[in-house]
């Protein structure tokens, strides 16, 4: 993989009333970069995402609220589970982070693309010095 100098924009997603696997798809296709013409797929051409408002995210359809995630620690009996409510609830960052990742490559090239995802639950953020844009998701 060839280290290339990209030119990276900020841009910032407005999540409340949006719904979630609309959302995470369109964050996930401008952190993997498809939105440009020189996207390659080994390359990392993507651009930065703020997700602001993400306590105010919808479920629907297929992501019901009492439908369990489950994980699994590595050793014996490690099994755990939390619904999709409570985490929206209690975390609302980790839930958009772990459904932008299942949309990006499981590889050294999506570990270097979800590092340019910032998620907040509020409207506030610290990325006001940076040129932002806005990416409008249809909700």
């Amino acid at each position: 993989m060839t280290e290339t100098k990209t030119e990276r924009k900020w841009y910032v997603v407005d999540a409340a009333g949006v719904p979630l696997g609309r959302l995470g798809a369109a964050v996930a296709q401008v952190l993997r970069g498809k939105h440009k013409p020189t996207f390659s797929y080994s390359e990392d051409v993507g651009d930065h995402v703020i997700v602001i408002n993400a306590a105010q995210i919808r479920l629907t359809g297929n992501s019901k609220p009492d439908e369990l995630i489950y994980w699994h620690s590595g050793y014996p009996g490690g099994i755990k589970s939390v619904s999709r409510g409570k985490l929206l609830k209690d975390k609302p960052e980790k839930l958009v982070e772990k459904v932008v990742w299942g949309m990006l490559p499981k590889n050294r090239l999506g570990r270097r693309m979800i590092k340019r995802l910032h998620v907040y639950q509020g409207a506030e953020h610290k990325h006001e010095n940076h040129n932002l844009e806005t990416l409008e998701v249809k909700s």
